[in-house]
């Protein structure tokens, strides 16, 4: 059944029984969690198949028993072949008027938080930043404009917003801003919010407290481990409205409160947070609080994609070039000049992280040659399309050969999960008529930002992030 199908495609198991006890819904997820095939499961009344502590009932029974939601228990219990299981569940009756069905509940490896921590903390010990302003690589405007306010901003302890696209280096800012601050001998944290449910990302970042659940320990989160120090938060715009919501207030108060607890602590950390796509947007769609956007982007730098500081690729051809000589013990030399014309043509749509991944793809197809020439390049389909542009190809030429690429993998880059193919014709169109129209309105108002943006329809802030994306200048 349909259902059936978008179950077994979610990250969390889901298992139903019915009002007797027989499981009557299965999920992928929940075979993975405890090491039991469907088979095994459904059909079959929860006790015959598991074994529960004397001490713990099962949360799908107990939620039979007393007709009410339960939430947030950290569960073990043993499958029909004696291997213990610990999951964090939140079970739900389900109940038609007053008859009682069944129950259902979705359940969470919680093994993953206990991984992570204990990652986090390996990190914390280690010292895990390499990263300074001396480490980013270019000379253009675009680039200098960010650094130069990015150190300015290392001078003191207030939130920073980093927006920027997939692949233009957020964690290289975050860690040279750390590394220039007076909290550079503290510690340095790191959390993709993205990364975890919102189940247990809260548990990671704000700890919990004895009993908070069945099975809870006292156990600090993230913010308390990074005391006196920076946390990162990546992807921030991939938490849960509410998640936000609380992490307002622990940025507003300075304070936190572990789950389960009734004390508040105090704390002292620097974060710095990151988003890959325009602020105001994420707003507008409700994937970002206003609130606490305005209190992260105390200070907000806005990364410039590669396509923007296209000056900067020979240099970081360069740097990559030494890298991967030094990591696979050969001598190259450079590029021919064939690729550096297509790396001047390219769009870049995974910026520096896909430049990245195609020296490291050309240094590995090499022979003894002392150059990467376009044969080396694991870019068919999009060599023939710049050489049929370079040769001033019919349009109709250049559409055949753009149709001949499928998906990332067809292009056989190394990374191809991080590449995406060239712009769509529709795309390519919508932007340039976007950026015609608000050069239009920026010279009527003479390059004055706030009244173009007023005209317009948009925030000073949208429209600055705008007019960098599409390479204007007010």
């Amino acid at each position: 059944m349909i259902y059936e199908h978008i179950l077994d495609e979610i990250n969390e198991g889901v298992h139903v029984i019915d009002a007797e006890g027989t499981t009557v819904v299965y999920n992928r997820k929940m075979t993975e969690l405890e090491a039991m095939s469907s088979h095994d499961v459904l059909g079959k009344n929860l006790l015959d198949v598991f074994q529960f502590p004397a001490e713990q009932d099962s949360t799908l029974l107990r939620c039979l028993r007393e007709r009410r939601a339960i939430r947030n228990v950290r569960q073990t219990y043993f499958n029909d072949k004696g291997k213990p299981i610990t999951t964090l569940n939140n079970t739900y009756p389900i109940l038609e008027g007053e008859t009682l069905l069944g129950a259902i509940e979705i359940a969470n490896d919680v093994t993953k938080i206990e991984r992570l921590i204990r990652e986090n903390l390996l990190e914390q010990e280690k010292g895990n930043t390499r990263f300074t302003f001396e480490s980013i690589i270019g000379e253009s405007a675009a680039i200098h404009e960010v650094m130069e306010n990015a150190k300015r901003a290392a001078r003191t302890s207030s939130s920073v917003l980093i927006a920027g696209e997939t692949g233009t280096g957020k964690e290289l800012f975050v860690q040279s801003i750390h590394n220039a601050s007076l909290r550079a001998g503290g510690v340095f944290l790191s959390q993709n919010c993205a990364a975890l449910p919102d189940s247990l990302i809260e548990g990671l970042l704000f700890g919990t407290a004895k009993g908070a659940f069945t099975g809870a320990i006292e156990r600090p989160g993230l913010f308390e481990q990074a005391e006196g120090g920076t946390l990162f938060l990546d992807e921030i715009n991939s938490l849960s409205l509410p998640l936000q919501a609380k992490l307002l207030r622990v940025l507003q108060e300075k304070t936190l409160r572990r789950i389960g607890d009734t004390k508040d602590r105090v704390i002292n950390v620097r974060i710095i947070a990151a988003i890959n796509e325009d602020p105001i947007e994420a707003i507008s769609h409700q994937r970002l609080r206003k609130d606490l956007y305005y209190r992260l982007g105390v200070v907000t730098l806005m990364l410039p994609p590669l396509r923007e500081r296209r000056e900067d690729v020979p240099m970081l051809v360069d740097h990559f070039i030494r890298k991967y000589n030094h990591l696979f013990q050969m001598d190259v030399d450079g590029v021919s000049a064939e690729v550096r014309s297509f790396f001047t043509e390219y769009d870049w749509p995974g910026n520096v992280r896909e430049l990245q991944h195609l020296i490291e793809g050309a240094m590995n197809l090499i022979d003894d040659e002392r150059e990467i020439g376009m044969h080396h390049l694991p870019l068919h389909h999009l060599r023939r399309q710049t050489i049929a542009r370079a040769s001033n190809a019919e349009p109709s030429e250049t559409a055949t050969e753009l149709s001949r690429i499928d998906t990332p993998e067809d292009l056989g880059l190394a990374g191809a999960a991080n590449f995406s193919a060239p712009p769509a014709t529709l795309r390519v169109k919508l932007e340039d008529f976007e950026r015609h129209y608000i050069q239009q309105i920026l010279a009527k108002h003479d390059g004055n930002l706030s009244r173009a943006a007023k005209e317009l329809g948009l925030s000073r802030q949208s429209l600055q992030y705008r007019a960098r994306r599409l390479g204007l200048r007010a």
